[in-house]
């Protein structure tokens, strides 16, 4: 067995809940009564709060509006092919048969080993986030409607953000800090970051902001600060 942490003291085991995964692994979460969560805060005071914008990008997940190392995700993309070929043998099976079961067990081990390299990475990044800023502020997308448009669903579901955000949520409150979720209607993209200036229109293939102010920088990087800026608005409201 292996034990992911020991439990916290004077805690009372309220229940054990037991699954198993399709390659045959077994997991045990144990919900245990009276836990702390680590540094609550009673006040918040967000005068002096450091601030962190997250716009959603097709091609690595997010952009932020500062500087933060990114390793290149895409666990789908990578594990594609070895999963088509797993997949292509077991089509190639007798239903029912040894070889089928087997066959049956790679490919669900090709998944699980996908599923896992998603998640590692995405707790490891909504962890660095959460300790380094006091807000979070993204932007309130709807991603399952996002997958169903203009063919990004595979896209969209390997970069997991809509998972990435959850992390950051609950990770974020653990420390008594906030996730702050921007209205989806909100011209994040249209609004120049430097003069406020609102484009009418911008088409999704104009990658690089243009404005008559001068201001010339990445589409997404520029949509990121609009988003930290709003989230300092309404927390000033």
């Amino acid at each position: 067995m292996k034990k992911h942490r020991e439990p916290a003291e004077n805690c009372r085991l309220k229940s054990v809940t037991v699954s198993m995964e399709s390659s045959g692994k077994y997991f045990a979460s144990l919900l245990y009564e009276g836990y702390s969560c680590e540094n609550q805060a009673a006040d918040k005071d967000y005068s002096n709060a450091k601030i962190l914008g997250i716009d959603y990008a097709m091609q690595g997940m997010a952009v932020f509006s500062e500087e933060i190392e990114l390793e290149k995700a895409g666990f789908f993309r990578k594990n594609e092919k070895r999963l088509a070929r797993e997949q292509r043998k077991l089509s190639r099976c007798v239903k029912g048969s040894h070889n089928y079961v087997r066959q049956k067990k790679k490919v669900a081990r090709c998944h699980e080993k996908i599923r896992s390299q998603r998640r590692d990475y995405l707790h490891k990044l909504s962890r660095r986030i959460a300790d380094q800023y006091d807000i979070v502020a993204v932007e309130d997308i709807d991603m399952k409607a996002m997958s169903q448009c203009l063919h990004f669903g595979k896209s969209v579901q390997d970069n997991g953000y809509g998972m990435f955000r959850n992390m950051l949520e609950y990770k974020l409150e653990w420390k008594g800090k906030e996730l702050i979720k921007v209205d989806r209607f909100f011209p994040s993209s249209k609004k120049c970051s430097k003069c406020g200036k609102i484009k009418k229109e911008l088409k999704l293939s104009e990658r690089v902001y243009h404005c008559t102010c001068g201001n010339e920088m990445d589409r997404d990087r520029n949509a990121a600060i609009n988003i930290r800026e709003e989230a300092r608005r309404m927390l000033a409201a």
